[in-house]
């Protein structure tokens, strides 16, 4: 192992499970620079923990280290475990359809260094921007996808992306088949234009403005197969009046997408995020 790694943990609360996971990295030579924890109940509750540690001088391979540490710390403590390196950087999709702020957005990010992944390409129902993909040096593809074409856009869609790892959602606009969503599970990451669990469904933006509401936000979530109903991973909001129109609601908003998005796919690439149940435990950074 080289650089950074991270170690996962969701087991039942009970005492010592902290010393066990550090005691273990300590005695095969880890230097932890980061711990982060969670209870939802320290008598009987669930309990969360994401430790990144420094492999310079550790004496473990993976293979080796996944088999010591489910013998010492993970079967003793019934623990759900997950171990992520910095140098693995996962294989990621964007979908995108006619609008292309959050697109931008993530290649932006990802050109500077600040997303760890490995785009394979972009993917879109519209060809409206396959010539700004192509400047980041990405494939672009355009698959025509609507309800009538849905069965047969989708089968080209995988085949696609076959031995893609995460796909962000950068404003597709076309509902995905629960058969679809059911191959990654917790690998589909939305971007939804409204503060959810308000102003679901379409134009949010309008029905925000029609409310009079006096903030607007952006959610960023996993996708399952209940519409707009999968775990909630970032939110953030702005603050607006009766002077801003439905337009500038739109403007306001498409701000708020950009970087909620571009934070939520930061914090799964870095395994920032557990999900339990149909919520998540999110330790940004």
């Amino acid at each position: 192992m080289e650089g950074e790694a991270r170690v996962l943990v969701t087991c039942p609360d009970r005492p010592g499970i902290v010393a066990a996971v550090s005691g273990f990295l300590f005695r095969y030579g880890a230097n932890i620079t980061d711990l982060q924890q969670h209870s939802t109940d320290p008598e009987g509750g669930r309990f969360f923990m994401r430790v990144a540690f420094d492999t310079a001088h550790f004496l473990l391979d993976r293979r080796r280290f996944a088999e010591l540490f489910q013998k010492e710390v993970a079967d003793p403590f019934q623990m759900a475990w997950r171990l992520g390196l910095e140098k693995d950087r996962p294989s990621l999709a964007i979908l995108v359809s006619r609008q292309g702020h959050a697109l931008l957005e993530l290649l932006w990010r990802w050109r500077m260094g600040e997303l760890k992944a490995d785009i394979r390409l972009v993917l879109s129902n519209h060809p409206d921007w396959k010539e700004e993909v192509e400047r980041f040096g990405l494939p672009f593809h355009h698959v025509p996808n609507t309800p009538a074409l849905r069965e047969r856009a989708e089968e080209e869609m995988l085949r696609l992306l076959d031995g893609v790892e995460v796909i962000v959602l950068a404003r597709y606009m076309q509902i995905l088949s629960p058969g679809f969503v059911r191959r990654f599970p917790h690998r589909i990451i939305n971007i939804h234009h409204s503060f959810l669990p308000a102003f679901a469904g379409a134009d949010p933006y309008r029905q925000a403005y029609e409310r009079g509401v006096k903030l607007i936000g952006a959610t960023a979530h996993y996708v399952t197969e209940e519409l707009d109903a999968g775990p909630i991973i970032e939110q953030d909001v702005v603050r607006v009046s009766h002077r801003h129109s439905v337009a500038d609601l739109r403007r306001l908003g498409r701000e708020l997408e950009r970087t909620v998005l571009a934070r939520a796919v930061k914090w799964h690439l870095e395994d920032r995020i557990l999900v339990h149940e149909n919520r998540t435990v999110v330790f940004s950074d």
